[in-house]
């Protein structure tokens, strides 16, 4: 696991608790803020899992 996937979590844990908050709360702005970080840290995850599959990818291909 590199350091994006873990921050791309780590966003998407944020946005979901501030989605949260905001829809209780009944703060709109704040559930889209939510919403927002949520796709964020799915965009940064998924970069750093297409990061570990060319890192492993090279690993096999290693003579």
């Amino acid at each position: 696991m590199n350091k994006d996937q873990v921050k791309g979590v780590a966003e998407k844990v944020k946005g979901k608790v501030n989605e949260t908050v905001g829809h209780a709360t009944g703060d709109t702005a704040q559930e889209v803020k939510g919403d927002v970080q949520q796709a964020a840290g799915e965009v940064r995850k998924a970069y750093g899992d297409a990061k570990e599959n060319v890192k492993d990818n090279a690993k096999r291909n290693t003579p």
